[in-house]
């Protein structure tokens, strides 16, 4: 049964340029989507952001869906410092921005006149190995 969700996996895989091999098969392929898309988080823009702090595991990719329903130009663009993005956001769109948090710690982001402002906390993936 092909969701939305299993929809946006296989378009974010397309997206992210992985090769699809026609020797897997639609499990594989559905496993595979799963892991590759990452994390998805839906973030709403009226007035902040909600929520303003996200945690994740560092080393991960995170896809943030920011859903801007504040037609202030204050909210009309997002900026992630760490990460070199400064991102538009039409009103009444979501908007998908892909991050790699790269090792734990505050990654901060804002609107471009850092008055709306939220955090994306990186902590510590547990490795196979230390799950054993």
């Amino acid at each position: 049964m092909e969701t939305e969700a299993t929809r946006e996996r296989l378009r974010a895989l397309v997206e992210a340029g992985i090769a699809l091999s026609s020797e897997l098969s639609l499990d594989a392929l559905l496993r595979k989507a799963a892991t590759a898309g990452g994390r998805e988080v839906r973030i709403t823009v009226d007035g902040g952001y909600e929520p303003a702090l996200i945690k994740v595991p560092a080393g991960e990719p995170v896809r943030l869906l920011f859903d801007r329903r504040d037609t202030s130009p204050c909210s009309e663009e997002v900026v992630f410092p760490d990460f070199g993005i400064r991102q538009f956001l039409p009103t009444g769109k979501t908007t998908p921005i892909e991050i790699t948090p790269p090792k734990p710690g505050k990654y901060e982001f804002m609107c471009g006149m850092s008055m709306l402002r939220g955090s994306i906390i990186a902590e510590p993936s547990v490795s196979s190995d230390s799950a054993r």
